[in-house]
């Protein structure tokens, strides 16, 4: 579960060729119809609000599916405001139309992704213990890499990208397995140095998860009352140091604020991913001469 401090590394171009096959991108009618031959032209993605930048990776790579030229391109986790130029393609004017919608809607998304996830981290500033802002496995499919660069672009941390990439117990495992059991066993097959966490909801099952082993707590659908109250009653039997506190559950970028008196160590929040409100970019086409 150790974070991973860089973007993950999916691959754009696979990405963007399925998001261009998706569309159907070589079987343009409409452009077919209605322009005859190559016609040099310019594409300006132009941002048309304030936003973090992201998933520029995916669209380069779907430009240059098409042969197109990038002249310029604003990097992942830059401010971008409205009227901000943050692509410029060079090419056939028929090749810039049919990436156009794969273009806006991967950077759209993406830049959504990571302009939620600025905001919950700026609301984390100023916590009485440090606070990151981290990521879930709530990602719409086969988006998966993109948003979790997203987040890693807004300031937060990706976290586990699957299920073989860290131990959390969670609690349909304990519906099945005794908690301090089930924490014995994940921590006797664990790899050296790997955390083992728990899913809890209660100062009891805190502490007995850590007593049995577990070096990292998930407190789910709790709130920050009932968080502060599991994270004082580890502090008390002196459990606190050396375990790691996520809260998770329902916050929203602007709910972050009221936990930073817990004393935990991150957040995690799904909606940065599957439901980030999109950041509103659009294409400007424009002729160039022969």
């Amino acid at each position: 579960m150790t974070p991973r401090e860089r973007r993950p590394a999916g691959s754009a171009s696979a990405l963007a060729r399925g998001a261009l096959d998706e569309d159907r991108a070589r079987e343009d009618r409409t452009t077919r119809f209605v322009i005859h031959g190559t016609i040099p032209a310019e594409g300006l993605v132009i941002a048309q609000a304030t936003g973090v930048l992201s998933g520029m990776e995916a669209a380069r790579a779907s430009a240059r599916a098409f042969a197109l030229r990038v002249l310029d391109a604003r990097r992942d986790g830059t401010v971008v405001r409205p009227g901000s130029v943050v692509l410029w393609l060079r090419g056939d004017a028929r090749r810039i139309l049919a990436v156009e919608r794969t273009v806006l809607n991967l950077l759209m998304h993406a830049s959504g992704v990571a302009s939620a996830t600025r905001r919950a981290v700026d609301a984390a500033r100023g916590a009485k213990h440090p606070l990151e802002v981290w990521a879930t496995r709530k990602t719409l499919p086969g988006l998966r890499d993109l948003e979790k660069a997203a987040v890693v672009d807004g300031g937060g941390r990706p976290h586990r990208r699957d299920l073989s990439d860290a131990v959390l117990i969670k609690n349909n495992h304990l519906a099945l397995v005794p908690l301090s059991e089930a924490v014995r066993r994940a921590r006797a097959r664990a790899r050296p140095g790997e955390r083992v966490q728990v899913e809890v909801r209660s100062a009891a099952d805190a502490v007995r998860a850590v007593r049995a082993g577990a070096d990292a707590l998930l407190l789910d659908n709790v709130g920050p009352r009932r968080a502060r109250t599991i994270v004082r009653a580890l502090e008390r039997a002196g459990l606190r140091s050396g375990v790691w506190v996520e809260l998770s559950g329902g916050i929203t970028p602007e709910g972050v604020r009221s936990y930073r008196s817990v004393g935990a160590d991150a957040v995690s929040l799904g909606g940065i991913t599957h439901s980030a409100p999109a950041l509103p970019f659009h294409l400007v086409l424009r002729p160039r001469p022969r």
